[in-house]
């Protein structure tokens, strides 16, 4: 795995996507920011982190070989990834909130946004940001916001948290090609954050209503469980689910 460090940049995903279309470089290249001018989160959200203290990286895949159809899978491999890293760590109670932040209980500590690059009707490539709160201890006002120093009350290696993210995405992959997608899937519904709770949702039009999570499409929607036993299928545009 090639890994290149800088000292500050706007997006590493920008940075990235432009080193892809200037040389050959080899899949899981990732690039780390000391510091991330202008890191941007789903639906062009702002990502904020204290420079040096925290994981703002990306990482290229070239392997996934899927389908635009399919293009959500590489967001459940990278949640759960990010996920199984955590666990490792004994972070408690870890939950992914639809499509892919990573919580501990209500609080989010990793948001991820995937970018990719298309041929045709297949996915050629993909960079997959991620921002994870490591060692950072004060938020300013921002609510249900937290990171690994404070749930685990300790400083964590910048590095070895990338490499080890890295490898379980990696793993993930080769499993792809193995074993039953279904099995992952089945991972991922499990961990959604609300899932089978009721919980209270807003729509695009601002109305909220209430609903239980249920789990996701084939093409990631959500599917949320509606009065009257109607389950319906939502895309991030569609509805937000409120804490």
């Amino acid at each position: 795995m090639q890994l290149i460090k800088l000292s500050a940049t706007d997006s590493t995903n920008a940075y990235l996507k432009d080193l892809l279309f200037q040389n050959k470089i080899e899949d899981f290249t990732a690039v780390m920011a000391h510091t991330q001018l202008k890191g941007r989160g789903q639906m062009g959200t702002s990502w904020l982190s204290e420079p040096g203290k925290n994981l703002t990286f990306s990482v290229l895949v070239k392997s996934l070989e899927e389908p635009v159809s399919e293009q959500f899978l590489l967001n459940i491999y990278v949640s759960l990834a990010i996920y199984d890293t955590l666990a490792q760590l004994q972070v408690p109670d870890l939950k992914i909130k639809w499509p892919n932040d990573i919580m501990s209980g209500h609080s989010k500590i990793c948001g991820i946004l995937i970018e990719n690059i298309l041929s045709g009707q297949h996915i050629q490539a993909s960079i997959v940001g991620i921002g994870l709160n490591v060692n950072q201890l004060t938020f300013n006002s921002l609510p249900n916001v937290s990171s690994l120093k404070l749930l685990l009350g300790r400083s964590l290696d910048l590095d070895e948290l990338l490499l080890s993210i890295v490898e379980n995405l990696k793993s993930l992959l080769t499993k792809n090609k193995k074993v039953d997608r279904a099995n992952l899937v089945e991972r991922y519904e499990t961990a959604l954050f609300r899932k089978d709770k009721p919980s209270t949702f807003k729509n695009q039009d601002d109305e909220m209503f209430m609903g239980f999570i249920k789990g996701v499409s084939s093409a990631g929607k959500l599917k949320i469980l509606l009065e009257d036993n109607i389950l319906k299928e939502f895309n991030l545009k569609e509805v937000k689910l409120l804490y």
